[in-house]
């Protein structure tokens, strides 16, 4: 079970300030820039993690605004202090790297920051003197500079000016630079000369930059410990260096099998020279390789005895020399994963579910075109199969969708597989905080990407949740975000059907003020609008019937929503879909029922008041669609409409006495038994018809309301009608002259079912 343990203070107090900037640690300056407060000093500690706390925010939060000026609160290194700080994406520019160069950063990842241009180097080297770790992996423009030749100041022209090349840039200084990343950079940098001022350079990652001459890297033979070539075209000469380099604990040359045709193949001999030269080698990646011949002992072989990571008994035969298991070997789409033995702790690949999360984890940072795959078979393990490591599998998605919310792939795949982690089967294991966790990256994944699988995705897996419950911290968004898939006239149905069912299941059993607020946000004339649609194509499906549900329950106690559905036409289209579809019983009995909540009001009554709908509420009255349900609620439409008097009736047909008769009929003709298709959270609407005189047969219906519902379902309506005060309100109805014998019988009957509960439930433990 994951743990539900709360956030440090630490935490909530970064996430506040952080979210009231110019409350908390600054102020604005000019009403734009920020400033921090004069007479705060802050450690390098709260300053880390302020800065990429910021970060997380921004990329994962959609709901946060970033600030222009937020490094700015860091550019005097008196009163504060930076020193290991992670930015990525096209958050940073190059003014942000400007407003902290006072700062000795120790270590600086800048990945995927693509807005960063050549000015970013020159600011780079304000840290020269401190930085020990730096990453540029995925700055893609960090070597342009912008120039403006000659003929370019044509003002018809989009973008006057012109991209070059940096060339003269070198790392001339950094003297304290051990690790460095510069995967994902243009194949023109000239990666040599960059990298020549660097003495003692410990770990290196030239992740899919293409160089035909390796022959540099021998310069740091007694130094480098890690090296990540991912993508490099291999050559024979590469490997010749490689193994000189025979301080290398990691070795990375794996590659992505779908990218682009490699000449370079692995071989028997290869894997030999890595294990007989690299002889610190505790992690090797050569994932996505073919193997170009047998490097594996016989399958008679493989089937005997247990699977052992010894490497003595290792499957592949070039790791049998190796003198102990290794930390990690990636072979991920290799066909050596599937093998028995293999000599290592860690294993990414494909053949099972530990090794596929343990792919998961290795390349989601840098490699989404991996990661993407990789959680696709993770979603064939968890559909197909039951998923072994719930907890493990889950945050890894979560992480992997955080980190690429706009990479398509990962958002399909990593949507997909959430719904099926997150269902009924797994949920014992999944904490309160975790499947907090999923929701917010699920609605990320919403907001970030309108694409028709990825939202669908992520409405079915919102539907593997407690609606409103687990829901209800993020009430307001997840409204706003299924309003807007319905909003467009043309969409996806199944998408349209999923929404529809999560709104419906989203203003149930809420109160009232959420039901206000979401009626206000444009939930009333969003349903409107798809019923319209549905009616103009003649078609009544589930999306229909969800809609007059969803209006049913948003109305329900709601003066204001019931309004708006009165004023956008709501009972045009009512007795539009009545004369369109007469058959269908659940879509009338959805309407009945949202009619009803519209005639609780006593302000929206006299737009009930016309012939047209009276007779339509009275025909209904002898309906015998969905049990008893349509003539039920038709009937209180009516009792309502009848309990301001006769002087409110104001029309000449139906007579008042006519529908009068035909109420009676109706209430006197269901069974007192009848199981109902309905939810009362209040009976407050119920009980105000209870004492007056004028209206005998709304007085009637609702006593007999409240004997069915507490004879039917004593357990939930005794205890309600009791709370409510609905007691002396049935024993007045009994004294009252006005009342009718068979109200006055009913209302004892319900007073004894009530009275006994009591008694039956009654507490007798000292």
């Amino acid at each position: 079970m994951a743990s539900d343990t709360p956030e440090s203070l630490m935490a909530l107090c970064t996430d506040f300030c952080l979210r009231n900037l110019d409350g908390t640690l600054g102020y604005l300056l000019d009403k734009e820039t920020l400033r921090l407060h004069p007479d705060i000093f802050l450690p390098s500690e709260i300053c880390d993690r302020l800065v990429n706390e910021y970060v997380e925010l921004v990329n994962a939060a959609c709901n946060f605004e970033p600030h222009e000026s937020f490094f700015s609160l860091f550019s005097d290194p008196r009163s504060t202090r930076l020193t290991r700080i992670h930015l990525r994406e096209d958050l940073v520019q190059d003014q942000d790297l400007e407003a902290i160069r006072k700062q000795d950063l120790v270590e600086l990842y800048l990945t995927n920051c693509e807005k960063l241009s050549a000015k970013s180097l020159q600011t780079l080297r304000s840290f020269s003197h401190t930085l020990v770790s730096l990453s540029l992996f995925g700055c893609t423009n960090i070597f342009y500079e912008e120039e403006n030749p000659g003929g370019c100041e044509d003002e018809y022209l989009v973008n006057p000016t012109c991209q070059v090349l940096v060339k003269d840039f070198t790392f001339e200084g950094f003297s304290r630079l051990r690790f460095l990343n510069l995967g994902r950079m243009i194949d023109w940098v000239p990666v040599e000369s960059l990298l020549r001022p660097l003495n003692s350079l410990a770990a290196l990652d030239l992740s899919g930059i293409q160089t035909s001459d390796a022959a540099f890297l021998t310069q740091w033979k007694d130094s480098l410990v890690s090296l990540v070539l991912y993508n490099m075209d291999l050559s024979d000469d590469h490997i010749r260096v490689i193994v000189q380099l025979h301080k290398l604990r990691h070795l990375d040359i794996s590659r992505d099998r779908l990218s682009s045709y490699y000449k370079f193949k692995l071989t028997r001999e290869v894997l030999s020279l890595f294990v007989q030269k690299l002889g610190n080698l505790m992690s090797l990646d050569i994932s996505g390789h073919m193997i170009l011949e047998n490097c594996s002992i016989s399958k008679m072989e493989e089937e005997a005895g247990q699977t052992s990571i010894e490497p003595s008994k290792s499957s592949i035969i070039p790791f049998r020399a190796l003198k102990r298991p290794l930390q990690f070997l990636g072979l991920f789409e290799n066909s050596l994963c599937r093998l028995t033995h293999i000599p290592a702790y860690k294993v990414s690949g494909d053949k099972n579910e530990e090794q596929v999360l343990n792919a998961i984890e290795a390349y989601t940072e840098h490699r989404p075109e991996i990661t993407s795959r990789a959680i696709n078979l993770l979603f064939d393990i968890a559909r197909i199969e039951r998923c072994n490591q719930l907890l493990r599998a889950l945050k890894l998605v979560i992480t992997a969708l955080k980190c690429h919310k706009y990479d398509r792939n990962i958002q399909v795949t990593g949507s997909a597989a959430l719904f099926y982690l997150t269902n009924s089967e797994y949920r014992s294991e999944q904490s309160v905080k975790l499947r907090r966790q999923v929701i917010q990256v699920v609605l990320n994944g919403m907001e970030s990407y309108q694409e028709v699988t990825v939202q669908r995705n992520c409405c079915l897996t919102l539907c593997n949740f407690s609606i409103p419950e687990e829901l209800e911290f993020q009430y307001r968004r997840v409204n706003e975000l299924l309003l807007s898939i319905l909003n467009p006239t043309r969409q996806d149905e199944s998408i349209q059907r999923i929404a529809v069912h999560l709104c419906n299941a989203l203003v149930c059993q809420v109160d009232n003020d959420h039901k206000e607020a979401v009626g206000k946000m444009g939930f009333v004339v969003t349903m409107l609008k798809l019923i319209q649609k549905k009616l103009l194509d003649k078609i009544c499906d589930q999306v229909m019937e969800f809609s007059w549900s969803a209006l049913w329950n948003i109305t329900d106690e709601t003066p204001d929503n019931c309004e708006m559905f009165l004023n956008f036409n709501g009972m045009k289209l009512f007795l539009d879909c009545l004369k369109e579809f007469p058959e269908k019983q659940e879509l009338h009995r959805n309407m009945l029922g949202l009619l009803g909540n519209v005639a609780e009001v006593k302000e929206l009554r006299p737009q009930l008041m016309t012939s047209q709908f009276i007779s339509v509420f009275s025909n209904l009255l002898e309906s015998k669609a969905d049990g008893i349900e349509v003539s039920y609620n038709a009937c209180g439409v009516l009792s309502h409409i009848m309990f301001d008097g006769p002087e409110a009736w104001g029309v000449c047909e139906p007579q008042r006495e006519e529908v009068e008769e035909r109420m009676w009929a109706a209430i006197q003709s269901w069974d007192i038994n009848s199981r109902r298709n309905i939810n009362y959270r209040s009976f407050e609407p119920i009980l105000r018809l209870l004492p007056q005189g004028i209206s005998p047969v709304s007085q009637h219906w609702a006593t007999w309301a409240l004997y069915n519902l507490v004879s039917v379902y004593p357990d939930k309506y005794c205890p309600l009608l009791i709370k409510e005060g609905g007691m002396p309100l049935l024993r007045d109805i009994i004294k009252m002259a006005t009342a009718r014998q068979e109200t006055k019988e009913m209302a004892r009957k319900v007073i004894e079912h009530c009275s006994n509960f009591k008694e039956e439930n009654m507490d007798t433990s000292r």
